[in-house]
């Protein structure tokens, strides 16, 4: 159990890395680009800014899952998976916090799959909480919403 524990406890420290990466390299991005002061020139360019930053922490959700999904494969211990699909789907399930059953984990590594199911939920929410920081500020540039000052 230690072990799994400290094994999951590194991918876990691996993905939230990779979160912090991926959310900081496209912000600085996004600023390189002249932030949100080059959207006024185009009509839709707050669509295509909300799309691309969906698919791209969808992207960095998918490498995530693939880490598990490699420490699912990998583990000595682990003998479900024959296949990396079936390692990915049951992470996917798992880390998306679904949890279908229809391929489960032998009991004496099944803190793994709960470890992940917590660094799912919580990356899931850290981009949850990054795409409404962008549509808020969207918001607010579009309909040139202004703080009310009155109070």
């Amino acid at each position: 159990m230690l072990l799994n524990i400290t094994v999951g406890l590194i991918v876990i420290v691996l993905t939230i890395i990779l979160q912090a990466y991926g959310t900081v390299f496209w912000v600085s991005e996004f600023d390189k680009r002249g932030g949100m002061s080059a959207l006024k020139r185009k009509r839709y360019r707050g669509a295509i800014l909300l799309i691309s930053t969906a698919v791209f922490l969808i992207s960095v959700h998918l490498v995530q899952v693939a880490l598990w999904a490699l420490l699912y494969l990998l583990l000595p211990g682990v003998t479900e998976f024959e296949t990396f699909e079936k390692s990915m789907y049951f992470s996917l399930v798992t880390f998306t916090t679904l949890g279908y059953g229809d391929i489960t984990i032998d009991s004496a590594n099944r803190i793994l799959a709960g470890l992940e199911a917590i660094n799912g939920i919580t990356l899931i929410g850290w981009s949850t909480a990054f795409m409404f920081t962008i549509l808020q500020r969207l918001v607010k540039k579009e309909l040139k919403f202004e703080p009310d000052n009155k109070a």
